[in-house]
Formats: structure tokens, sequence, C-alpha cells
């Protein structure tokens, strides 16, 4: 403390003294800013604050500034400026309030009593307000001087020996810190009752020697009393700016300790004796009002017997040891975590006995026992697991997860606990796992790659084994040597015999097998077709007698391939794919509730999954299918099958079968997507960026362009059987019939011939057979396509034909035939072609003598829609059987109307 006392000038006795007492000042002296003068009271002591307070007006308002006092409550946590803000906005109403109330009474200051000054007048001044005022300040200067301190700040000194002299009484200092207000304008006042209440104990124990010196033991003798002081003098600490302040803070501060030590020590002696409810309860209490109870926390987790005994629990190596070798057993780690959730759920109730409801137990406990407890057993569990297998390891990782997250879930809160407690639990628990999430996922993408990759392998080896099978065996009893030394004979067999070394297709849906025999060489040879996707059986049976001659085998060997077109790729490699991309995508998608980082791996990670699913069953099954079966129809001739009374071609009819087994596979996968991505929420479908939604995208486009390219193929194949049925199949007398011996024609019926049957039939049962399994603009496409390649087969038809006038009865009934159905495919852009046809057939149905007509409607151009210019009317013209006749006749009338150009 300053000893600095301010000298009090002498009496003045007469005007020489005065004189003699006269200063000159020298106005050009320098003075210390008021700013800084303003920061150095800041560091001042309370009681030097206001001896400075002392020495003049200026000094005092600047000492007295209430933003000084809001200042060091602040400092100690004890200012609330919305309270201050709510109390100072509810002084302000008070005071309107007021002086409304008074305005109303008539008794407000510059209000004329009544029946005083007229009404509307305004008193300027008030002689008895202003004589009040005046004496109010000359008894305030006769009253004898108060002390430099306010009521609040008296000097309180410690008299040696006795217990202490103090006005504030020790339970209410006990409270102090509660009880403080945050007013505007009183913050000088509310600080004085801290400092009056608190002060004393905080400087005598900064100069007490040793533990017992401090009068805060003497006066309170209750370690909660004491605890609840040296907690508040911790507080009161903060808003001690002098000098000095961290030697005093460091004083206080080892004194807590010294108390704190003594205090675990009653408390951890408590716990050996599992006095939970007496010494562990109060002392638990003492440690909390002291500094929120951490050192006592600490000591109750580090010596719990639960993370001392933690093998008791359970071994990690019993998972593999008691399932076997190579296999994996979650029973012993199942009866880990519940014996782990019952032992939690039982220290929960122990902690609500023992600490009180302000602090949080049972958070920090669990976080040690993740840490020191899960995370030792779950490490080992997974290593040991690593080294037995991937497959073993990725079961472990997946299954111990779910289980950890079910003892997360199944965890009771304290009442300390927080509102949230159930989700940090949950993130508390998973994090034990992070460590090994990368790790895991890279692995199990890596093992679905490995196992996808080898169901598919496995399949083309299964395959080209059995095809390799099949050549042997129809190549066993050729003789090459043989073939050498005859090669007159084998090219003659070749180029001139008869074809009937193809078996014949059966036009059997997906599920309808069929059985068909082949004429090899005199040898039957029964091969049997197989439905769109079992395992591939094209080996020949031990039975059958393999061909001699090398066009036999030749011709066996490509009717195997053509029957296997249907098997190319299978509807249970795709099964077996989904399946296996399925189980990886449940044991990763448990691994997104993680949240944050590794919850995004997680979901990106099953995506990949899922990409990879569709690049090896797209690419690397599907796609060489499609390829292959391309490849097959390319070599398929419709002159060497014997048999054509099936109806449909047969390789077509296995390629569409094909194509229906990839819709199907299209559906399945398109299923897959929106039940274990789209509904786990493990990717937007909406999202058109997403990785996912992408190569999904890009595997139906492959689809698409493969079905493409193969339906282009089979209307090749189609319109080679069309044509093979045209000339084959269409008798001369269909168009043409001959003259019998009384001269009449011998006409059997007038509706279509068995050719145009044959061939509507052939064409419709294709077309109908993509119905609901392509889309509906590859549809259109096809039946368009097919629809133009028809017209152009049945115009080259028409041009080989010698058609009579008898005859052409059944010509416009085969083209009626024709367009009848194409306008059932609901194609416009092609019915126009074929109503074209039916047209041109007109002309044949003139008789000869109306050769002007015939003129005329070959010139007629609209008749035709503009598909057939008149030239080439001209040239159908010449297919009439009686055209020699009538020629001259008709190219004279075109002649003379020059509607022909020749």
């Amino acid at each position: 403390m300053s000893n600095f006392k301010r000298a009090m000038p002498a009496r003045h006795q007469n005007v020489v003294a005065s004189l003699h007492t006269t200063q000159l000042v020298d106005d050009s002296k320098a003075v210390l800013p008021a700013e800084l003068i303003n920061t150095i009271l800041d560091y001042l002591p309370v009681a030097d604050m206001f001896r400075f307070a002392a020495t003049s007006k200026r000094m005092q308002e600047m000492v007295y500034d209430d933003t000084r006092w809001i200042q060091r409550l602040r400092s100690m946590g004890c200012w609330n400026e919305a309270e201050a803000r709510q109390r100072f906005d509810q002084a302000m109403r008070r005071k309107a309030e007021a002086q409304r109330t008074r305005a109303s009474n008539g008794t407000g200051h510059g209000v004329p009593p009544p029946g005083g000054a007229p009404k509307g007048s305004t008193t300027l001044f008030d002689a008895g307000l202003e004589e009040e005022i005046q004496r109010k300040s000359v008894e305030a200067s006769a009253r004898p001087r108060a002390s430099t301190l306010d009521k609040n700040f008296e000097d309180m000194t410690l008299a040696h020996g006795a217990a202490r002299a103090y006005r504030v009484d020790p339970n209410q200092a006990l409270q102090v810190l509660s009880h403080v207000r945050s007013i505007r304008g009183m913050a000088r006042q509310e600080y004085g009752q801290v400092y009056g209440a608190l002060a004393p104990y905080y400087f005598d124990l900064a100069r007490s020697k040793s533990h017992s010196d401090p009068v805060l033991f003497r006066t309170y003798r209750d370690p909660e009393q004491q605890a609840r002081m040296l907690a508040q003098l911790k507080v009161f600490a903060k808003s001690d700016f002098a000098q000095g302040w961290n030697q005093r803070e460091e004083r206080l501060d080892t004194m807590m300790g010294i108390f704190e030590n003594a205090v675990l020590r009653e408390f951890e002696q408590g716990a050996e004796a599992r006095d939970f409810d007496g010494r562990m309860k109060r002392y638990a209490q003492v440690l909390v009002s002291l500094n929120g109870g951490t050192a006592g926390i600490d000591s109750y987790i580090h010596n719990h017997p639960l993370l001392l005994d933690k093998e008791k629990l359970g071994n990690p190596k019993d998972c593999l040891r008691l399932a076997g070798s190579g296999q994996l057993s979650l029973q012993p780690s199942h009866d880990f975590f519940r014996g782990l959730a019952v032992a939690l759920n039982e220290e929960a109730a122990i902690i609500d006995r023992v600490f009180p409801s302000t602090v949080d137990v049972l958070q920090p406990f669990l976080e040690r026992v993740a840490e020191d407890v899960i995370s030792d057993y779950v490490t080992a569990l997974f290593d040991e697991a690593h080294d037995v297998s991937i497959e073993t390891y990725l079961k472990a990782v997946s299954g111990v997860f779910d289980q950890a997250l079910q003892l997360a879930m199944s965890l009771i809160p304290t009442k300390g606990s927080k509102p949230d407690f159930a989700d940090e639990a949950m993130r508390i628990i998973s994090r034990c796992f992070e460590q090994h999430v990368d790790l895991y996922l890279q692995e199990e993408l890596d093992f679905f790659k490995r196992k996808s990759e080898a169901e598919v392998e496995a399949w083309e080896k299964r395959l080209t084994e059995e095809e390799q099978t099949a050549e042997s065996f129809f190549m066993s009893n050729v003789s090459r040597q043989a073939a050498k030394r005859d090669f007159l004979t084998s090219f003659k067999k070749v180029v001139m015999a008869p074809v009937n070394v193809l078996p014949s297709f059966g036009s059997s849906g997906v599920s309808k097998p069929a059985t068909n025999a082949a004429t090899v060489s005199g040898q039957n040879l029964d091969i049997t077709s197989r439905s769109s996707t079992p395992v591939p059986e094209r080996a020949p049976s031990p039975r059958l007698e393999a061909p001699t001659s090398e066009l036999a085998a030749k011709a066996a060997i490509m009717n195997s391939r053509l029957e296997g077109i249907r098997s190319l790729f299978s509807i249970e490699v795709a099964l077996n794919l989904t399946h296996t991309a399925k189980a990886s995508l449940e044991r990763a998608a448990r691994f997104v509730r993680l949240g944050g980082q590794s919850g995004e791996e997680a979901k990106e990670q099953c995506e990949s999954i899922f990409i990879k699913m569709l690049q090896i069953l797209g690419g690397r099954h599907m796609k060489p299918g499609f390829d292959k079966a391309v490849s097959h129809l390319s070599d398929y001739k419709p002159r060497e099958v014997a048999d054509h009374s099936n109806e449909g071609v047969a390789p077509l009819v296995a390629f569409l079968e094909l194509v229906n087994v990839g819709d199907l596979i299209q559906q399945m996968i398109e299923v897959f997507y929106l039940q274990e991505l789209v509904a786990a929420k493990l990717t937007d479908q909406d999202d058109f960026l997403s990785a996912a939604c992408k190569e999904k995208k890009r595997f139906e486009q492959m689809l698409d362009e493969r079905v493409a390219a193969g339906l282009n193929k089979g209307i090749d194949v189609l319109m080679d059987e069309v044509e093979y049925l045209c000339g084959t199949t269409q008798l001369p007398t269909d168009f043409n019939p001959p003259v019998g011996p009384n001269g009449s024609v011998q006409v059997s019926d007038v509706g279509p011939s068995h050719t145009a049957k044959r061939i509507v039939d052939v064409v419709s049962s294709h077309t109908s057979m993509l119905v609901g399994s392509t889309d509906k603009t590859v549809l259109d496409v096809f039946n368009q396509e097919v629809g133009l390649r028809l017209f152009t087969a049945l115009c080259k038809h028409l041009k080989r034909q010698r058609i009579s006038v008898d005859g052409a009865i059944k010509l416009i009934s085969d083209m009626n035939a024709y367009n009848t159905y194409i306008v059932s495919l609901r194609n416009k852009s092609i019915t126009q072609y074929f109503a074209a046809l039916r047209e041109l057939s007109q002309i044949y149905l003139i008789e000869p003598h109306h050769a002007k007509e015939i003129a005329t409607i070959i010139a007629d151009t609209d008749r035709y829609h503009g598909i057939f210019r008149a030239e080439e009317v001209y040239e159908y013209a010449e297919r009439r059987a009686d055209w020699y006749q009538i020629k001259g006749a008709v190219e004279k009338q075109m002649y003379g109307v020059g509607c022909l150009v020749m």
C-alpha cells in the first residue's frame, strides 16, 4: 500500500498571506494524458484506486467509471450483458411510467398546481424545487466527510491471534459470487460486495507460509465449505490485476492442490472400501465444488477394475479357435460385448450414486473403455483374422462392428449425461474402428473383384472346354490324310452334294428346351438344346457316333455353335455376381454410419463395388457373349439347312432369346441399384454426376449397342431365310396357273400362297419375340428395318416371277397378307411401302385388251405414293405372262402421251 498522504493547505489569515502562498503556474509544464492515467488505474490495487480518487473530482470520475468495474466483473464471469440490458430497459420503462403518472396528477416538475397558472402555460422556474435542492446541498456539505473508501471497500485487517473481525457473514460469503447482479451504473457496488467478502481470505492466503496458516481453514471447518470458498477465490483471482498477481495466484493454486490431494485420498479410500453412498459420494461432491471434480473422475476411471482386469471379458482369439480351421465364429465377440454392456450399465448406476448430476462421468469413462478395452480387442481379432484369410477378415470386421454398435445402443445414460449421449456413445464406439476402415474397404473391393473375375473366368473356361470337346468329338473320325488323297471327291461332296447335314433348330422360348435330330452322312445326331442360361452342356453324348466326313463334321460344329448362342452368357453368373456384390455392400455400408471422412469413404467404396460389378458383368461376360453371338450369326447359311419346317430361323431365335436374357439381367441390375444403393442412401439417383449412375448408364448403353449390332446381323439372317423361302417354296403355278384341256384355268383357292404364309409367320414370330424385352425405340427401329428389308426382298422376288391375269388374284392375296402384317406393326414409316406394293399388283389383273388402262396405271406415279417411278413400274409390268402380246399397245399408248422416259 502506498503511504502517500495528501497535505491539506493552511487557513488564509490575511491578504498578504494569500499572496505569499500564491505560485505562478507554468502552462507549458507537461502533464500525463488522460488515456495513460486511465490505463494505469487498471493495474492499481483497489485501495490505492480509491486513494487516488480522493485527489480530485476528475480523478474520482475516472475511478468511479462504471466500465472499469464491469471489466473486473466480466473477468470473473459474473457479468451478463443480456441481463444488464434487460434491467436497463425495465428501469427506463418504470421511469417513463412514473413521469406519465406525475404528469397526469399535476405534480411533475414545471407543471403548475391546480388553480395556479392558466391552462397551457409553462413554468420556467420552480422556486420551491430550487430551494429544496439548495437545502440538500448544504446538509451534505455540513456532514462529516466520508472515508476515501466506499462502504464495501473499507479497510479490513486480520488481527493476529484472533479468528477474524469481518462485517460479512461467512455463510453469505460462500455464495457471494452467485448473488452478483448485472446492473448498469451499479457495477462498482456489486464488485465491492465481492471484494469485501473474498479479498481478506485471498490476501491472507497469499501471505500464508503453510497450509495450516490461512484463516479460511479455521473459519470453515466443513470440507464442502472449504472447497466452495477456494473455488470462489480462484474466480476472484482473475480480477486481480495489481503487481504480484502471479505470485498470489500461484500460492492459491498450491493451497488448492494440497487441499485437493487430501480430499482425493479420502475419495480413493472410500473407493477401495466400495463406500459408494458414504465417503465416495461426500468427497466426490467436495472435488466437484472445488474445480469440477476432474481429479476425482480421473482417479475413479484410472483405478476401475474394468480397465485393470479387461482380460476377464474375453479373448479375441476364441472367435477363430472355437470355429475351426479357417472359420470364424462371432459368438465369443458377442459374449464379449454383451458382458461389457452389462458392466457399463451397472457402472452407470454406481456413477449416479457417487457423483452429483452436474458432472458427466459416464462419457469420459466410456471413452477410456473404448480406447483401452474395445480397441485392443478388435485390433487383436482383426490381425488374427487377416492372417487366416481375407474373407474371414472381412466378415470379422463387419460383424464385430455391428456388435459394437449394438453395444452403443444398449447403454443407459446417467443423470449427468448430456442429451445427445446416444449419439456420443455411437461416435466413441465407432472411433475404435476408424484405424481399420481404410484397409477394410480396400480389401473388400479387391476381394469382390477377385471373386467376380474368378466366377466369369470359370464360366468362360467351362464354355471353351465344352466347345473344344465338341469340336474334337466331331472331328475325331475324320481322316485328313484320306481327304487330301481324295481331294476331288471331297470337293464334289462339298459343292454338289445335297445339303442335308445340318440339324433343325427348335423355336422354343427361354424355358422350353427342344430336341432335334440332324442327319450327318446317314448318321442321326441328337443334339439337345437348352434353356437360355443353364450351365453349358454342349459336349456330345458318348453314345453318339462322330461324323466320318469333314463336311459333316464342320456342319455339326456350326450347328453346335449356333445352338449355343443362347448360352453365351448366363443369368446364373449374373445372379452370383449380384449376390457377391450384395454381401460386400451390406458389409461396407455399415461403416457409412461412422460419418465424417470415414463414412464418405465407405459410401464411395460401396459405389465402387457396384461399378466393378457392372464392369465385370458387362465388359467381361455379356459383351463378349454378344460379340460371339453376332459372329456365329454371320456364319449362318440358310441354304445349308436341310429342315426349314420349324417356325422361325433357329440362330435368330437363339439370339433373340439371348436378348431376352440380357434384358432380364438389365432389369435385375436396375432392381439391385434401386434397392441396394438408392434405398440404402448410398447414392443419389438424381445425381447425374454420381459415378455409380454414370457407370449404370454406360452398362445400359453397351447392352443397347450390342443388341442393335446383333439385331442388325439378325435381320440379315432373317432376310436370307425369307429369300430362301421365296426361292424354294414359291411354285411357278402360284402366279401363273396352267390351262386345262378344256381351256379353263385351274385355280385351287384365292387366298395367300403357302410361301406368303410362311414368310409372314417367320418374320412375325421374330419381331414379336422382342416385344416387352427391348426398348420401344430399339423395337421400332428393328421393325422398320425388317419392313424395309422385307419390301426389298419381295420386290426382287416379284421380278423373278411370271404372272398371269388368273394368277394375279393369288399375288394380290399375298400382297394383302404382307400389308396386313406390316399394318399390325403400327409403324407408319413403312406402311406406305406395302400399300404401294399392293397397288402395283393391280397391273397384273387387267385384261390384255385393256392395254390403254395398263399404260395409264404405269404412268400414274401418285398411285404409288412416290415409292415407284414409272420406269420401275414398267419393269414390273414386264413380268406379265402376256407381256409380249400387249407390249406394243402399252408402249404406243405411253409414247403417245409422252409419259415414259426410255
